[in-house]
């Protein structure tokens, strides 16, 4: 219980802190700034081409996918720099020497930070990805196949990126290890179009490369069944001109709802790195 307690202290320390620094604020705003573009952007599209067929409807789809993966990009950014020097810089100021001269442990601070974070970008991200899909749907018309799950894909995304953040903040400093799990962002989305191509064609080089680059950093994962969630159901694909739907779900703007075992895989990830990241800053002297 005490443990429970401390845990909660520094979260709520975490969103002061974030409130302090005017990331919540700035969130909001960028929030407010794309919302408003997006249904600005959308009414112009309904505008130049009435949305009454397949043909248009795939085109808005294919829109609000590239829109949605703008988006995880700048929840992945928002992530990493949000993790990268939640523990990193409180070690080299001494902060967290002071800190753990009371009853908290190290693993309390390192949960508590991730806590902190984790409920900003989760929130962040349900907020402004539902905010977006409605303005899709008001200057269009246009609800995408499962537009309630999309956002939870994109937030499990950026818990992903954020878990990878605070684990290197343990033991890197703060822009190295930003700039680390960025390139790993990049490398996996890059990685997982491969393997969605080797799928396709039924190639198992690549198919495995992909498999293995999910292993390693699961954001994929769910960034593909966020560009799963947001496609049109295969008739609309069929009606458009989209021969081969089976292709165009391995494009690198589409995707596919995770299985379970892939979502439990992410799950488990999550929960062992925070572990890892727990035994890296136990080992690390102050």
């Amino acid at each position: 219980m005490r443990s429970v307690a401390a845990i909660a202290i520094i979260a709520r320390l975490t969103l002061r802190e974030a409130v302090r620094r005017r990331l919540l604020w700035a969130l909001a705003g960028l929030t407010v700034v794309i919302v408003t573009l997006t249904w600005w952007a959308f009414s112009r599209i309904a505008d130049a081409s009435p949305i009454t067929g397949p043909v248009e409807m795939l085109g808005v789809s294919q829109v609000t996918v590239m829109l949605a993966f703008m988006f995880s990009f700048v929840l992945a950014m928002t992530a990493v720099f949000a993790g990268s020097p939640a523990i990193g810089p409180e070690i080299e100021s001494g902060l967290l020497l002071a800190m753990l001269a009371r009853p908290i442990r190290r693993s309390d601070v390192l949960l508590g930070r991730w806590f902190g974070l984790a409920s900003v970008l989760v929130v962040y991200a349900l907020v402004a990805g539902y905010l977006e899909l409605g303005a899709v749907d008001l200057a269009t018309g246009y609800v995408p196949s499962d537009a309630l799950t999309a956002p939870w894909y994109l937030a499990g995304e950026s818990l992903v990126l954020l878990t990878l953040a605070v684990v290197l903040s343990t033991r890197i400093a703060s822009v190295a290890g930003g700039a680390l799990a960025v390139v790993a962002y990049g490398l996996a989305w890059m990685a997982g179009v491969m393997g969605g191509v080797g799928e396709a064609f039924n190639n198992d080089v690549l198919r495995g490369a992909g498999t293995f680059s999910r292993l390693v950093l699961p954001s994929d994962v769910l960034w593909r069944g966020t560009a799963g969630a947001l496609t049109p159901p295969e008739s609309v694909l069929a009606a458009g001109g989209v021969a081969n739907a089976s292709l165009y779900k391995f494009s690198p703007f589409s995707g596919a709802a995770p299985s379970l075992e892939w979502l439990a895989w992410c799950v488990f990830w999550v929960v062992a790195m925070l572990g890892l990241g727990i035994v890296l800053l136990r080992r690390r002297e102050l």
